[in-house]
């Protein structure tokens, strides 16, 4: 029965991942006025992952529609692949990690948060993001991943440098560690074949690694920064220089959205199944994560110092540049 179930599991969250690297986003311009008594025509892109639950449920709710605004999400490969987009107009507004964005402001994208969007739960070993092992493994701490092959979704962002903010907490040298880049739905397999020695994944991939036996030994986004801000939602400043009611309005929606969904857990986790191929039985179990209201500023400065100290960028972009 428990090979049936995370048999299962792993199928839904496989699932979750060809959606979530999908290209399904439609060919959207840069929004007109609306015609009077119209509403602003507004494409957001997103990730269909978790994390992005809280626009869903506003869109749902009405909040965006109560303040003028008709709403379409367009799903994406990532990050990465939505802060162009915005910047060309083919979304008004997107989501993607911090990492990602700090890297777009240091090589002069001009693109802006407008909103926050999610972050970790800040608490150790009970947070959406998690580093495991195999259950039989002699490794029993962060500091003991030096020097290991460690799976991560995406190479030089915020996995691999939250990554070495838990091995140096723990008084290790993470220097030496070789980062594989290596999609989530299918680390925990490469973990239980011992292919990696470690795997850093999200929800719900960490509940799927768990159901085969695996264990946490870090939690990455809790030893990187108290309450990392993990994600935002951000325009282009074209946008914000043509149309600021807009951005205002959609700030304002964000907000609300925000809120409802950090108080409505059981709403959330049925959203989920709405815009993702997780069912409910999975949605149970996993690890939400946190959604307040504004972005943490001091841990974004620390996502921008690992950045420099890990090399991804040469010199850190003025926060005021990116957060408002």
């Amino acid at each position: 029965m428990r090979r049936l179930a995370v048999t299962a599991l792993l199928t839904a969250t496989t699932l979750l991942a060809a959606t979530a690297c999908g290209g399904n986003s439609s060919n959207n311009t840069s929004p007109t006025q609306a015609a009077p008594g119209q509403p602003d025509k507004v494409a957001a892109g997103v990730i269909a992952i978790v994390d992005v639950a809280p626009i869903y449920l506003g869109k749902q709710k009405g909040f965006f529609s109560s303040r003028n605004i008709d709403l379409t999400l367009e799903t994406s490969q990532g990050g990465a692949a939505i802060v162009p987009g915005v910047v060309s107009g083919q979304f008004q507004f997107g989501f993607s990690n911090m990492t990602s964005l700090i890297l777009a402001r240091s090589r002069g994208l001009p693109i802006k948060v407008v909103a926050n969007g999610v972050a970790s739960t800040g608490k150790a070993g009970a947070d959406f993001s998690a580093v495991l092992v195999k259950g039989d493994s002699p490794i029993q701490s962060a500091k003991d991943l030096a020097g290991k092959k460690v799976a991560v979704n995406t190479l030089k962002n915020i996995g691999d440098t939250t990554v070495r903010a838990s091995v140096r907490k723990a008084g290790g040298d993470p220097s030496g560690i070789q980062f594989v880049e290596l999609g989530f739905p299918d680390q925990p397999a490469a973990l239980a074949a011992g292919r990696v020695d470690a795997i850093w994944v999200v929800e719900p991939f960490v509940t799927a690694a768990k159901g085969q036996g695996a264990r946490v030994v870090a939690s990455n986004y809790v030893d990187a920064a108290a309450d990392l801000t993990v994600a935002t939602y951000f325009t282009s400043q074209d946008l914000i220089a043509k149309n600021p009611d807009l951005v205002k309005r959609f700030k304002e929606a964000m907000a609300e959205s925000l809120a409802y969904a950090n108080a409505h857990p059981d709403e959330v986790r049925q959203i989920i199944t709405t815009y993702t191929q997780i069912t409910a039985d999975v949605t149970a179990k996993i690890t939400l994560p946190a959604w307040p209201a504004e972005v943490n500023r001091a841990s974004v400065q620390t996502l921008t110092d690992l950045a420099v100290q890990d090399k991804l960028l040469d010199k850190a972009p003025a926060l005021d540049d990116l957060i408002p």
